[in-house]
């Protein structure tokens, strides 16, 4: 291996190491693994480390073909330190500054999008439903007015038809025999009475069902 292979590793293991600093405080940032289950850590904290081992042995074979040597460590022990002692609060600072202004920019497009979008259209929906049950009734008003209009003609119609019909009918009476007026007259006496006995069947019928069908004692 070659110095300058060996210089390549030696930075890029310096910056990984810097690096796992910088990603150690994101991610305990946003973890808070006070209000976090121990078995939710527990898992988060594998993978996370799991993340960057392979991150660090990508980054080693770029350099120099995964060759792992004790100056390897050394640089990375460097570089953690390093952000450690010199980057940690600039970074931290700057990341909570990305943080509220992410949060912020989440609340501003939330707002304008409830403002310019959502309000708009809870109005147009209202309005819509105000117009729509405002053409209802006004059409069930004018179908009650043209159903009584509709039946007062007809009433009217059949009360005009209805005398000359009646004079017509009291023409055909008088013309037709006597014998078929008896008969008629005969008929209609006998449906009346037919009338007359189905009422009281059904009323004997209704009785015996409830006398069969009544509580034993």
């Amino acid at each position: 291996m070659s110095l300058t292979v060996q210089f390549y590793t030696m930075l890029s293991m310096i910056g990984m190491g810097a690096w796992t600093g910088a990603a150690l405080d994101t991610y305990q940032r946003f973890l808070q693994r006070s209000k976090r289950k121990r078995w939710f850590v527990f898992i988060n904290d594998v993978l996370f480390w799991t993340v960057q081992a392979l991150l660090v042995f990508y980054v080693l074979l770029l350099s120099n073909e995964a060759e792992l040597r004790i100056y390897v460590f050394v640089a990375l022990l460097c570089g953690f330190a390093a952000y450690q002692s010199m980057l940690k609060r600039i970074y931290t600072s700057l990341l909570e500054m990305m943080i509220r202004f992410v949060i912020r920019t989440y609340h501003f497009l939330a707002t304008v999008v409830k403002v310019v979008i959502i309000r708009p259209l809870l109005t147009l929906v209202q309005l819509l439903l105000t117009i729509s049950i405002f053409v209802l009734k006004l059409l069930q008003k004018i179908a009650q007015l043209l159903y009584k209009f509709t039946i007062k003609i007809l009433l009217v119609a059949w009360k005009i038809i209805s005398i000359p019909i009646a004079f017509i009918l009291r023409l055909l009476w008088k013309v037709l025999p006597n014998r078929v007026k008896i008969f008629i007259r005969h008929y209609a006496g006998f449906l009346r009475k037919v009338e007359k006995m189905k009422v009281k069947i059904l009323g004997w019928w209704e009785y015996i069902k409830n006398r069969l069908g009544g509580p034993r004692k």
